[in-house]
């Protein structure tokens, strides 16, 4: 079978924004950059000049740029980008004004709704003028415990207009989860529903919405959108009032965009780890923007009038991601539900009635229609779908075959990688490059992507750490409560000194592409949601029957699947009772892809003599491979308890 699975057509790739980019950078700066390989290579050697290309070439909007593109550029941490601008991230999405779509949305096959530019900016408009009269200021938090729904979008550009900072759960977390996240970042303002459609049920939240906001002193107002229920028995949650009571009286004035620094936090994303709550990662303003916008613009060609739609949730980064697109003036298309309800051909059948041009979704989904047998090529037009770009877990090359058999021949595949530290991606698409089975296209245009083994030296065609060796405007500003920025220096910078290592196990090729193999971390990243350890802990261990625990991700099936494995008190067993009463624990006090796959007893764990468990050693023996450093073990025989497990094998 070749590798070689798609070419972009002559006038595809002349047509193409990349291509008009380079040229557009060969002009202004007397060069010849005559391949997209020759531009990358000048973005990332001149990310002065690359990053205000961006600015100009996408008309980007700011009260002032500044004089300074980059200071102290030979720090990771500690290089600063646009030190002196001034600008507003919400003016730079609401691109224009007139009666064309803006976001057209679908709650499975129950609700169907859309909203013109114009009325999105009026929506905007009100929503703002509320915060603005409930006290809500610059550097002020707004969350949202929301579907990905026309209202989140609102409320988070009109949270963007005051320069307040955004944060949101989608609403299967149980109320463990969104405490934890948002109870560390003191909200004033939630935005919520009463329920959601799932799988064709209503999903009641109420109740939880009632125990987040009583644990949660510093919010003051609860603004519930009547959804699944229509709003009815929301008065008795503190501070709870409907969208349109909470927008009442406002009319859609010309909206005030307060101008903010470049760093200013816009997001507030968590990722956790091994121990404790999430980290709380606080993203800058214009470093989100440039990012996202040179992914959509760039990478993804999208343009004015495009349709693009991400398959995600509120609690992952792609729907941060994909509210970009307003930036390239595209319609954003917004789905909350199941893709497989009614059955499998709901997506589908979406992208031929709103005429979707970007197709995007997880890799799991793509193995999920290639398991269920479904031939979208037989049964749907697709002749506007463009491109398919698929994240949160490596493209396998056996759904790089699927989706050119039998979804679409003429189609522009991209697996995509990058994460919620970033908001972006460290590789991904290229318009104007081939498709090539099981590999990722390119780096990211202005981001110094590499590889390093062991020693820190670069590699190709080996695998080794990904690697980022320059600074780039989306990385994170810092932690949440991290004045020293400890936390952050460790997250990324403590394997090789002034250089990011992002913690994927890779393989970078001659031409630029890479092949992802997994995390080289203890993080859980099942159908790419990214799943701390402590999180599953915290619950497992208030249970009476559990002594410890240890969870691992194993590689499975093209993914990754869930792995718990406990101590047991005395006089108890590891029956399906109480493997039952594991999971839902797990599942009502974080998220449903939280629940392991596998709940395994054990009678030791193995840990360091300092009394760390030792996830990294125990996933290396259920993979088996070697565990380096047995000498930091107290116990280092406990590996054997977890070695080819017949468990395992299924």
């Amino acid at each position: 079978m070749s590798d070689l699975l798609w070419q972009p057509a002559k006038d595809r790739i002349e047509n193409a924004n990349v291509t008009r980019f380079r040229r557009w950078v060969n002009d202004k700066h007397d060069l010849d950059l005559a391949s997209f390989t020759a531009l990358y290579d000048w973005s990332v050697d001149h990310l002065d000049a690359f990053w205000p290309a961006i600015i100009d070439f996408a008309e980007l909007k700011a009260e002032s740029w500044g004089e300074r593109v980059l200071i102290d550029g030979d720090k990771m941490p500690g290089a600063q980008f646009f030190p002196d601008a001034r600008l507003n991230f919400a003016e730079n999405l609401l691109v224009r004004d007139d009666n064309s779509d803006a976001l057209v949305f679908w709650g499975e096959d129950k609700v169907k709704s859309r909203m013109s530019w114009a009325e999105l900016n009026i929506a905007v408009s009100k929503f703002s003028q509320a915060l603005r009269a409930e006290g809500v200021v610059k550097g002020d938090r707004v969350c949202g415990y929301m579907p990905n729904m026309m209202e989140t979008v609102v409320a988070m550009l009109a949270s963007a207009t005051i320069g307040a900072t955004w944060s949101s759960a989608s609403p299967d977390f149980g109320v463990q989860g969104v405490v934890d996240r948002f109870g560390q970042i003191e909200p004033t303002i939630m935005i919520t529903v009463d329920g959601y459609h799932y799988n064709g049920k209503q999903h009641d939240i109420r109740e939880k919405v009632r125990d987040v906001v009583d644990r949660i002193d510093s919010l003051k107002k609860v603004v519930i959108v009547p959804y699944a229920f229509d709003g009815e028995n929301t008065t008795n949650i503190r501070g709870g009032v409907t969208y349109d009571d909470f927008i009442a009286g406002y009319h859609g004035t010309k909206i005030q965009f307060e101008q903010v620094e470049f760093n200013h936090p816009l997001y507030v994303m968590f990722s956790s780890g091994t121990t404790g709550k999430p980290k709380c990662i606080i993203h800058g303003t214009g470093g989100t923007l440039l990012k996202q916008v040179s992914e959509h613009v760039l990478h993804c060609d999208v343009a004015p009038g495009d349709r693009v739609f991400y398959f995600t949730t509120c609690g992952w980064m792609m729907w941060n991601w994909l509210m970009a697109g307003l930036a390239a003036g595209a319609t954003l298309l917004l789905y909350d539900g199941s893709p497989f309800y009614p059955s499998g051909n709901i997506l589908f059948d979406y992208a031929d009635a709103e005429r979707m041009t970007l197709f995007g979704t997880s890799a799991k989904y793509i193995d999920a229609l290639a398991k269920a047998d479904l031939k979208p090529r037989q049964t749907h037009d697709l002749s506007s779908v463009r491109a398919m770009t698929s994240t949160g877990s490596p493209l396998a090359p056996e759904s790089f075959d699927y989706v050119y058999r039998d979804i679409k021949e003429d189609i522009h595949l991209a697996s995509i990688s990058g994460g919620t530290d970033i908001l972006g991606c460290f590789v991904l698409a290229c318009p104007v490059l081939p498709v090539k089975r099981g590999v990722i296209q390119t780096r990211a245009l202005g981001v110094a992507v590499d590889v390093f083994d062991d020693d820190g030296k670069p590699v190709r065609n080996e695998k080794g750490e990904l690697v980022c060796t320059k600074p780039f405007p989306s990385m994170p500003i810092g932690f949440w409560n991290d004045p020293d920025g400890a936390r952050y220096h460790s997250a990324y910078f403590d394997k090789f000194d002034n250089i990011w290592c992002h913690g994927d196990y890779v393989e970078l090729d001659d031409e630029g592409g890479m092949v992802i193999y997994g995390r080289s971390d203890a993080t859980l990243n099942p159908g790419g949601v990214r799943i701390g350890t402590a999180e599953i802990y915290r619950q497992v261990e208030l249970l009476p029957e559990i002594q410890e625990s240890i969870v691992i991700g194993q590689e499975w099936d093209n993914d990754v699947r869930v792995i718990l494995f406990v101590v047991l008190r005395d006089n108890y067993t590891l029956d399906t009772d109480l493997i039952d009463k594991i999971k839902k624990q797990i599942r009502s006090n974080c998220t449903p892809r939280h629940v392991p796959a596998k709940v395994i007893a054990v009678a030791d764990i193995p840990r360091t003599k300092s009394g760390k468990i030792t996830e990294l050693a125990v996933r290396d023996v259920v993979h088996g491979r070697p565990v380096k450093n047995q000498e930091a073990l107290a116990n280092p025989t406990a590996l054997e308890l977890f070695s080819n497990l017949d468990d395992l094998k299924s």
